[in-house]
């Protein structure tokens, strides 16, 4: 294939042509094609037609003649939706990319996202590989800048969303938009008083292209053109490695939010006044912004409500309260286990909380920042001595869906606080998830999914999915019935912990606990295994690729373990 297209503009390729056009000319050369008829095993079983690529197209070639890999998503593909086939190709090109640039390949890899985020009829397949795309992005980001564009009018949506703001660089068009939450979803859980799915302008203005440039959270707005792209992908593959991902500005980005008043109306065009490319420098951290934002935590601060999250963190700490600063809905405290020192962190409901829609236990603005600035603390203060546990203890009913939330960007609050728990991981601190209630969506890819091991209580209110049923009815047009059946075939979109142990990515599920009124006999038993596990996974790699190697995994992930060994075999072919 060759740079010789009809069209000038990028966004009318397909997925096919796109990964094309960013490479050299001539130079593209296609791994898990249509003729390898790797396809979705589970589509055909809900009556929906799979396609042979699943997708997506994974393009080995050269940019600026260093070896490269393009991964372009089809989006008009079931959305470009994730599911177990689409996200396993995707992470397991990231894998070998990392692999090659680990040997002293220098491997450039490239992101064309078109997606909706998660395949919702796939549900945990699709969230489970979103992690282990993340997961190498942030390896990656170490050896090479990866390179991430979102052009078309699909979009950039949920998990792939945070994906997107992992890289090292974000390129843009005006008609590309980047939200965590679709409108429809912000509509169906808030209202439309929240977010008007029907505004076109209001959508556009709060995260299309230009908008997401002009507030810091793209780097580079190009014109629908593929010689413009082509060039600004070059331009990006060329920037130094060492260059600060944006989800690892911590201090930037609260800064960022310590000039916002939660109490008044904001919009798009205020928001460029506050954030604006020209007021880079006024919005650095200073003490006086901070000691404001601090001061309302402090106002906010409650502990009336004893949800699951909380009730684990006392028992497994002793205390009552954050010992650390930061947003009160996220409790941080440092206690020893078993002669170690351990890290734990939860995210609690908090009537009080600044952002109205983070009230009830959800990840929302503060909370990503917040779990970042403390995960990103533990990895200061240990990089000379013992990397000590953090246990982040999963109770989140999902990531806070609003107006304001989808503006300020908290796609990019959670992946810092994803970026944050990779990065301890990868530096040698054991990061343990332990799962007491809900595990929804990008809260979860936020708070827990980064983790060397996932541990679970063993209850029926202990749930792991992608969104809340009343939400994939309305985005998959299915009623809720309907999903509960496709549930009995396929265990991923099910919502019970056992369902999502069979997937194989839980380390163990912990039985005859109670997770309401944890005795002291429960506690003892938590801790316990809490204790093993650290130990297992100090003398274990780095990396998530235990979660494929449990039997329950060899059944449950089939798939994926088969398109890695598959991706693998034509790597280098």
């Amino acid at each position: 294939m060759n740079h010789i297209f009809l069209k000038n503009s990028f966004i009318e390729l397909n997925a096919r042509e796109k990964a094309a056009a960013v490479l050299d000319p001539d130079t593209f050369r296609e791994i898990l094609g249509p003729f390898d008829r790797i396809e979705s095993p589970h589509l055909a079983l809900q009556g929906i037609v799979p396609q042979s690529d699943d997708g997506v197209v994974i393009a080995r070639g050269f940019i600026n003649g260093d070896s490269a890999v393009v991964i372009a998503i089809e989006g008009e593909f079931q959305g470009g939706g994730i599911g177990e086939v689409s996200g396993a190709k995707i992470a397991a090109a990231l894998e070998q990319a990392l692999k090659d640039n680990e040997e002293g390949i220098r491997t450039r890899p490239v992101l064309l996202l078109e997606t909706g985020g998660v395949r919702l009829q796939e549900g945990n397949y699709g969230l489970l590989a979103i992690a282990e795309i993340q997961a190498a992005i942030v390896s990656l980001r170490s050896y090479v800048p990866v390179v991430c564009v979102v052009s078309g009018m699909i979009g950039c949506f949920g998990g792939m969303s945070i994906t997107s703001a992992l890289c090292t660089t974000l390129i843009m068009t005006r008609q590309g938009r980047l939200e965590l939450n679709g409108p429809e979803v912000i509509e169906q859980e808030a209202g439309i008083l929240e977010f008007d799915s029907r505004d076109r302008q209001l959508i556009w203005s709060t995260v299309g292209g230009e908008q997401r440039f002009e507030t810091g959270f793209a780097d580079t707005l190009v014109s629908d053109d593929v010689t413009q792209i082509y060039e600004a992908v070059r331009d990006a593959c060329q920037q130094d490695v060492a260059l600060e991902a944006r989800s690892s500005q911590v201090e930037r980005f609260l800064s960022r939010l310590a000039v916002i008043d939660p109490s008044t109306p904001v919009d798009g065009p205020l928001l460029r006044t506050l954030w604006g490319r020209d007021q880079e420098q006024d919005v650095s951290l200073t003490e006086e912004w901070m000691k404001k934002l601090e001061e309302v935590w402090l106002q906010t601060e409650t502990n009336d409500i004893k949800s699951r999250g909380r009730k684990w963190f006392e028992a497994l700490t002793g205390v009552t309260k954050s010992e650390k600063v930061g947003a009160p809905s996220v409790l941080c405290t440092d206690a020893s286990l078993g002669g170690e020192c351990v890290r734990y962190i939860s995210v609690v409901p908090n009537p009080e909380n600044r952002f109205p829609r983070a009230r009830h236990g959800e990840v929302g603005l503060d909370e990503g920042w917040t779990i970042a600035r403390y995960v990103r603390d533990a990895i200061q203060a240990d990089q000379d001595g013992k990397r000590r546990t953090i246990v982040a203890i999963v109770d989140v009913p999902s990531q806070a869906y609003g107006y304001r939330e989808e503006l300020l960007g908290i796609h990019l609050a959670c992946a810092a606080a994803a970026d944050a728990y990779a990065s301890a991981r990868l530096a040698g601190h054991p990061v343990i998830a332990l799962i007491v209630g809900n595990a929804i969506s990008g809260a979860f890819l936020a708070h827990g999914l980064q983790a060397n091991r996932i541990l679970a209580l063993d209850d029926p209110d202990v749930v792991v999915q992608v969104m809340s049923k009343n939400s994939a009815a309305r985005v998959t047009r299915r009623c809720i019935e309907e999903l509960e059946e496709a549930a009995k075939k396929i265990p991923a979109t099910a919502y019970d912990i056992r369902s999502f142990a069979s997937l194989g990515s839980l380390h163990e599920l912990l039985v005859n606990v109670s997770a309401d009124e944890p005795a002291q006999s429960d506690i003892d038993i938590v801790k316990s295994k809490l204790k093993n596990t650290i130990s297992e996974a100090r003398t274990s790699k780095r990396d998530l690729s235990s979660r494929l190697a449990s039997d329950d995994a060899q059944k449950g992930r089939a798939a994926s373990i088969a398109v890695r060994a598959r991706m693998a075999e034509q790597w280098n072919s």
